[in-house]
């Protein structure tokens, strides 16, 4: 989240009232995350998210918006975008692309534990489950072909063992891609960046589930989502929840919590199981490609946090040096 697009109150106001949801009463701009505009809404009928979308188009939003939709009618845990009175939930504001939606409860864990993982874990499988029966097709749009195109684009701002890196790592990923059973891998919508800030838990005396885990109460920002291979999604998640943050370092205790909560819901195939190794890195080499393209090509925002693209390139390097083994994530 950011603000690069000013919104003035009365404009967001025209716009709360076009979908029946009260009077505004207080709206506060949103500085995390980098990709869109986002304010925090407060209405007389409750609390609320607007999003103005600063790169996605008119034609590429309806898939992420019909996401969440189909997603939260099966109940998942995810952010449900406020229809007008003609069923329409994307709209137009200061020339862009706009959406609300409703603003989810509970804190993101930054910090997780086991726990945390487990709760991830199987919520993600639940979530893939249902979107098996999602009509709309779109690719991940940050997939390979955007890897193929931007690494070149980045690689005369690094130096020369990230430009090595970059450039073997691309080419393994593309061989990957080539065989069988990657092209064989169960596929359907995926996050695509389900971070440790992109998950809600509830907090409070009363928020843990009755076996005392903590209560998961969303995912959100669907911003990146699209149809790719299910595996991916986990290496993502596994590569931001389970590890260490300061080097990189997998964290196998976290690791095996998330993976045995994902297979107890969603058992994973014999092609997964064998290719996850492949996506833990091509997961962390599409973040490494994507901050460096942000860093070094960057939007003008008057909340903009860039992250780090240095990260991961210790998790990629990480990722090559120590393959983590079916056996050894006790798949």
């Amino acid at each position: 989240m950011a603000v690069y697009t000013e919104v003035a109150p009365d404009e967001a106001g025209d716009l709360i009232h076009k979908l029946g949801l009260g009077d505004l009463h207080a709206m506060q701009g949103c500085a995390g995350g980098i990709e869109n505009t986002n304010y925090f809404v407060s209405t007389s009928q409750g609390e609320y998210v607007l999003t103005l979308f600063e790169r996605l188009s008119f034609e590429q939003l309806p898939f992420y918006l019909a996401l969440m939709k189909h997603l939260a009618a099966r109940g998942i845990p995810v952010p449900d975008p406020a229809q007008d009175a003609n069923g329409v939930y994307l709209h137009r504001l200061r020339d862009k692309p706009a959406t609300v939606v409703n603003r989810l409860s509970g804190k993101s864990a930054l910090s997780p534990d086991a726990a945390h993982c487990t709760a991830v874990g199987a919520m993600l499988a639940r979530m893939h489950l249902a979107g098996r029966d999602f009509a709309l097709e779109q690719p991940n749009l940050r997939g390979l072909p955007w890897w193929n195109e931007t690494v070149p684009v980045v690689l005369p701002h690094v130096d020369g063992p990230q430009a090595e890196l970059l450039r073997s790592e691309l080419a393994y990923q593309n061989h990957v891609a080539e065989s069988a059973a990657c092209q064989a891998l169960p596929r359907g919508a995926i996050h695509a960046d389900l971070f440790r800030d992109n998950v809600l838990f509830d907090t409070g005396v009363d928020a843990p589930a009755p076996d005392g885990r903590p209560r998961l109460s969303g995912f959100f920002d669907f911003y990146f989502a699209g149809i790719d291979s299910w595996v991916f999604d986990i290496a993502v998640c596994l590569n931001d929840w389970c590890i260490d943050l300061a080097t990189g370092v997998a964290d196998l205790e976290r690791s095996r919590s998330m993976l045995a909560a994902y297979a107890a819901v969603r058992p994973l195939t014999a092609s997964e199981r064998r290719l996850l190794p492949a996506m833990l890195r091509a997961g962390a080499l599409r973040f490494w490609i994507s901050r460096l393209w942000d860093l070094h090509l960057p939007r003008e925002a008057s909340m903009l946090q860039p992250h780090d693209p240095t990260h991961f390139e210790r998790v990629l390097r990480e990722r090559v040096r120590q393959s983590l083994t079916p056996n050894l994530l006790g798949l």
